[in-house]
């Protein structure tokens, strides 16, 4: 009945699962606000969307670009950068793809074939060579310019041209990471005069989204380098664990009605799950995306009949501790020192009686001040705590990891 083939949960990396959760907020952002404002011309800055591993950011993107490309946009594949390379030349590589979509190469024009051209040697060469030859305008500047025609070509087909970089801390060059903001911000903040109805020349903007995808260290270094610009022309989220009510959305349907898979003699079949089973999957995911996917790929596998139990959900966990586990660990191994302490110190207060007074107290720290730099970290940029006067754990993994048994399962 069910088998593995079939299996409709996906906790690997990049993926779009088909059993989605949450992230209503930042999926409606695209649809009411990003899309719709860029083709009125209206400004709109590029997102940035940061969180520890786990979180989704790369599915939420891919999932967002899945319902732009449906409408008929612009959409770059996903353009993953790898540590330490040059993010110009992967960037320049995708932009020309998206020119040659736009019928650019096909344009007779000298100066979009000299733009072309420059931006190709970009592409092969990338931002070193280019800038060692010394010919031409730097490297940001032909980017900038071919994504400015590209929007052009966008205004005349009634769509928007995505761009979806992720991995984004992965840019380690300053000069690299400062000339490709530069390129992407002068691009998505580029006006151009139009002929509106009665032969009136207005400004409007070019219908260009930027998605930054990465960990939450990739802030700091973006900020300090560009400071108040990057901050004008990019909004950042820093994504948090799940909802409950939002996983027991998505479980829903294979409570009620199930879900539909092939069934014998080519017909189709539907698989259900005891309401105890989905409860037992949310509970103990703690909200993290990854687990979420982990948790229920195991208990789809763990079972052949049509209906999965809270026991095939706990047995399937528990084949699962190890992968689980590990992911935890290095979520904590990432933080530096002080905030590993911190969340350690925290994790061993009650929850009652979490102040920074006694967590302070906890790391031996003399004064409270002492702690309250590294609790702002943990939570504007991280999002693992939040802060108040009580404070919490924002990220219910890490704090089941360090207050209790979680993930063993009994």
């Amino acid at each position: 009945m069910r088998d593995p083939v079939e299996n409709p949960f996906s906790p690997g990396s990049d993926i779009v699962p088909e059993v989605w959760a949450g992230r209503t907020a930042q999926l409606s952002d695209w649809r009411d606000v990003v899309r719709p404002r860029l083709l009125k011309g209206l400004p709109e800055r590029g997102r940035t969307i940061l969180g520890e591993p786990g979180l989704g950011k790369s599915s939420l993107v891919r999932r967002i670009a899945q319902q732009a490309e449906r409408s008929g946009d612009w959409v770059t594949p996903q353009l993953r950068v790898p540590l330490g390379s040059d993010p110009l030349k992967l960037v320049a590589a995708a932009v020309l793809a998206l020119a040659a979509q736009a019928g650019l190469p096909a344009a007779r024009e000298r100066a979009i074939e000299g733009l072309l051209d420059r931006v190709q040697t970009v592409a092969a060469s990338g931002l070193s060579l280019t800038l060692q030859q010394k010919e031409g305008p730097e490297p940001h500047v032909a980017l900038t310019e071919l994504l400015v025609e590209v929007g052009r070509a966008a205004i005349a087909r009634d769509v928007v041209a995505m761009l979806h970089i992720d991995e984004v801390q992965n840019i380690t060059d300053e000069r690299a990471l400062s000339q490709l903001l530069i390129a992407l911000g002068d691009a998505i903040t580029h006006e151009i005069r139009v002929a509106a109805p009665g032969g009136a020349q207005v400004r409007r903007g070019l219908p260009i989204a930027v998605y930054l995808t990465g960990l939450p260290d990739f802030e700091d270094r973006a900020g300090a380098l560009k400071g108040a610009t990057f901050a004008r022309r990019f909004r950042t989220t820093v994504l948090a664990p799940i909802d409950d009510d939002d996983l027991a959305e998505a479980l829903q349907e294979f409570v009620l009605p199930g879900w539909e898979v092939p069934g014998p003699d080519g017909g189709r079949t539907r698989i259900r799950m005891e309401p105890d089973a989905a409860s037992a999957i949310i509970e103990i995911c703690r909200g993290e995306p990854f687990l979420f996917q982990l948790a229920g790929q195991h208990a789809w596998n763990a079972d052949r009949s049509p209906v999965i139990t809270r026991e095939q959900a706990l047995r399937g966990w528990r084949g699962a501790q190890r992968e689980a586990v590990a992911h935890v660990e290095r979520i904590l191994a990432r933080l530096p020192e002080r905030e590993r302490a911190f969340v350690e110190a925290m994790a061993a207060v009650p929850p009652q009686e979490r102040k920074l007074t006694r967590i302070a107290a906890e790391m031996g720290y003399a004064k409270v001040t002492d702690a309250g730099p590294t609790s702002q970290r943990l939570d504007t940029v991280r999002g693992i705590i939040d802060r108040g006067r009580l404070y919490s754990f924002r990220h219910r993994a890490v704090e089941a990891y360090l207050t209790s048994d979680w993930p063993d399962v009994s």
